[in-house]
């Protein structure tokens, strides 16, 4: 069975010694490097262990043979385009990242950085977490079924102050939303 471990991994910049740690009870760095190169069999237990670990699904980890993968197969550098010395699975950033659920705006009309046709993906996270999402472009729902769109730039006690990517549009102020979607990845067609 071909796995992902590495692919992972180093996507999350993390070490072997790290998802080592990491592990549920830890383990070695050696035992990690043996189970990414398939030199030790990898268990539905390992699997478990390491996927928590990385913080993925554990099916993340191993590859789908009947379809090909995205793969990095160069990096453009100051010098150019260079070649890697092996490709490597090309993961998206959101697939890496299941700790909460994903929501997509689609962009119909350009407005500030976005262009017409963007998709706009985004993690949706607990109110709490707002503080985190200051100065990132962030969804939050308003009464009525409606949407507050923008750059989140203030956060105090139940308020939530959004600015409109749109030249001379107005504060918007959210009280108390239920969560909030911060901007994870943007996806345009060239």
């Amino acid at each position: 069975m071909i796995n992902r471990i590495r692919d992972i991994r180093k996507s999350k910049g993390m070490t072997l010694a790290e998802v080592a740690e990491r592990c549920s009870p830890p383990t070695t760095a050696q035992t990690i490097g043996r189970l990414e190169t398939g030199m030790r069999n990898l268990s539905l237990s390992w699997m478990n262990r390491i996927a928590a670990a990385l913080d993925v699904e554990p099916e993340m980890l191993v590859k789908d043979e009947r379809h090909p993968t995205a793969q990095f197969v160069a990096r453009l550098t100051g010098n150019g385009a260079e070649t890697l010395d092996k490709p490597r699975d090309a993961i998206l950033p959101v697939e890496l990242n299941n700790s909460a659920p994903l929501l997509c705006v689609d962009i119909e009309v350009a407005q500030g950085e976005y262009r017409a046709g963007d998709q706009l993906w985004m993690r949706k996270l607990p109110p709490d977490e707002a503080q985190t999402c200051i100065n990132r472009d962030v969804l939050v729902p308003r009464k009525g079924g409606r949407f507050a769109f923008g750059r989140l730039i203030d956060r105090q006690s139940r308020l939530v102050g959004i600015l409109p990517p749109g030249i001379g549009q107005r504060q918007i102020v959210v009280d108390n939303p239920s969560w909030l979607a911060v901007a994870e990845m943007l996806v345009r067609k060239l």
